[in-house]
């Protein structure tokens, strides 16, 4: 993955979340349960490195932000 940004966790509440999972449903469904929950910068796909097993997956989290159940 690529170095985290500093403008991703310049402030208290900004997280940056790296998922590593064995299948693309699984990095996707916890993704979904994030962006249930808090303001969130999704992303449309994972990522695969042929070196490694699984796949990966970087969203945005802003939990200042938690939205309504």
């Amino acid at each position: 993955m690529d170095p985290i940004n500093e403008v991703h966790v310049r402030e208290p509440g900004l997280v940056v979340v790296d998922v590593a999972t064995a299948d693309d449903a699984t990095a996707l469904a916890f993704q979904q349960m994030l962006a249930d929950r808090w303001a969130t910068a999704t992303a449309d796909r994972t990522t695969r490195d042929v070196s490694e097993p699984g796949v990966r997956l970087r969203c945005y989290l802003d939990l200042r932000q938690p939205l309504d159940s």
